[in-house]
Order: C-alpha cells, then structure tokens, then sequence
C-alpha cells in the first residue's frame, strides 16, 4: 500500500510534466503537417473569424453575437466546402506522417541512374518528368500511363525522354529500383501563385507533391534546369549536390547505401 501511495505521489509531479510533454510533441507535429501543406489560408480564415467574435463579445454587440451563433453551424460546413482542398491535404499528410521515425532507415536506390539520365537531358534540353514514389498509393495516376516494371537504368530514362517517343510527353514512375510505368499524366497544381515562366510539366510535378508524399524530379526542356517538387513546394534549379543531398534526405537513404550504375568509359580499352 505504502509502494502505491508513493507511486500516485510520484505521478502527481510527473503528470504535468507528461501533460505538457505530449501536448508539445502533438504541437510540433500538427506545426509540421501545416507548414508541408497550403493551410495558412484556412488557419488565416479561422483566425480572422475568431478575432471579430472575440470582438464581438468584448464590446458586447449583441447583434453580431446573436448572428454568429445563428451562423456558427453554417460557417463550419462553409469552411469544409471552400477549403476542401486544403483539408484533405492535411488528413492526408495527417496518414502519411510516421509520428515516431526518429531515425532514417537505410534502402538500396538507384537514384544515381536519374540523376544520371536528368543530367544528359539537361544537356540536350530535353524534358524529364520523374516521380518517386514513397507510402501514397498512385495506382489511379499510374493506370493513365503504360506499365513497364523494367530494372531501371539511366540508359532507358534517356531513350524515354531523349527521343520524341509516346511516352516521352508524361511522367515515369519509380519504386524499388524498377521503373514501375511512363507516360503518366499527372495532376495540374491547384496553387494561384506559381511563377508564368513555369511550363505543364513543373505544374504537374508540383501537382503531384500536393496530393501525395511523392519526390518528383523534373527537367525543363526550355532552360534544362533540374527541380525538385516534395511537401507541395517547387525547389527550383537545382545543383547536382543539392539533388542528391535532398534525395538521400527525402527517401531515406545514406550515401554509402547508394548504389551507383556502371556506366561507360568511353575512353577505356577494352581488351
């Protein structure tokens, strides 16, 4: 009895320590699912609608309290109309988080054969169009092109996208070191803002980033710049150290797991 009674004790000062703790750690998370989505117009929305209530009820305006409260039931299912998008963005980030992945698990990828393959039509001003794909099922979006489930190689991206093939116009799909499918069509982002400059295939990459947890790389055939699209942002123009650090980083991988292609020398000879 006596154990018991020190445990309680113990809890007592414990338990506000916890409570904070775990109302911290969902905190920062919910922090990091608003700032991997376009929530800011709806948290400016709701945060412009408590301040005229709290107004509202300050100034004891009746009226205006009597309409909010009549209002209040409509303004919620007003808030999940308008910003519909928004929201199953963050539930869908909401499923695709790992709350506890505190450390980075090692795989094997073949990011080098893309980076690869992006760099020689980069050169050749050539468009490229490459997703990566994480946890977020794309079957729907993978169906819309042809499946090829090829072991990939930088060779078979550039006979893709160097030539003007029926695939070259789409995107191909990579997990697992295969190349899963080309010619995919990918959804156009829904965000207002992006620079004009910016042609069909960036508005797809970013698109896609904001619908899904997918990396995907693009290569614009007008200034042969290479872009990442992940978290519903473009990182534009990107060098081949800062593609790679952000790869590694993005899919979870450590630079002495990467397996690198055998690609040839051409100045070698062979006996």
């Amino acid at each position: 009895m006596d154990t018991f009674s020190s445990l309680l004790k113990i809890y007592d000062y414990a338990g506000p320590v916890v409570d904070i703790g775990v109302l911290s750690f969902l905190l920062y998370k919910a922090y990091e699912i608003i700032t991997r989505t376009n929530a800011m117009q709806l948290i400016k929305a709701a945060v412009l609608v408590a301040m005229a209530y709290v107004v509202a009820y300050l100034l004891r305006l009746q009226t205006l309290l009597w309409v909010f409260n009549i209002m209040a039931p409509g303004l919620l299912i007003s808030f999940a109309i308008v910003f519909q998008p928004e929201l199953r963005k963050i539930f869908l980030k909401l499923g695709q988080t790992e709350w506890f992945a505190f450390g980075s698990r090692s795989k094997h990828t073949y990011v080098d054969s893309v980076l690869i393959a992006a760099e020689t039509l980069s050169k050749q001003r050539r468009g490229m169009l490459a997703v990566f794909m994480r946890h977020t099922k794309l079957d729907n979006i993978i169906e819309t092109g042809t499946r090829i489930n090829a072991d990939l190689s930088s060779s078979l991206l550039v006979t893709i996208f160097g030539h003007d093939t029926p695939l070259h116009d789409g995107a191909c799909f990579i997990q697992g070191g295969k190349l899963i499918a080309a010619g995919c069509f990918l959804p156009v982002s829904e965000q207002y803002d992006i620079k004009k400059t910016f042609g069909t295939r960036h508005r797809a990459a970013l698109g896609l980033s904001e619908v899904s947890d997918s990396v995907v790389l693009v290569v614009s055939e007008e200034s042969g710049a290479i872009s990442l699209a992940y978290d519903s942002k473009l990182h534009y123009d990107l060098s081949m150290e800062q593609l790679t650090r952000i790869l590694e980083s993005q899919l979870e991988i450590t630079p002495d797991e990467q397996k690198i292609e055998d690609t040839i020398d051409e100045h070698k000879t062979i006996s």
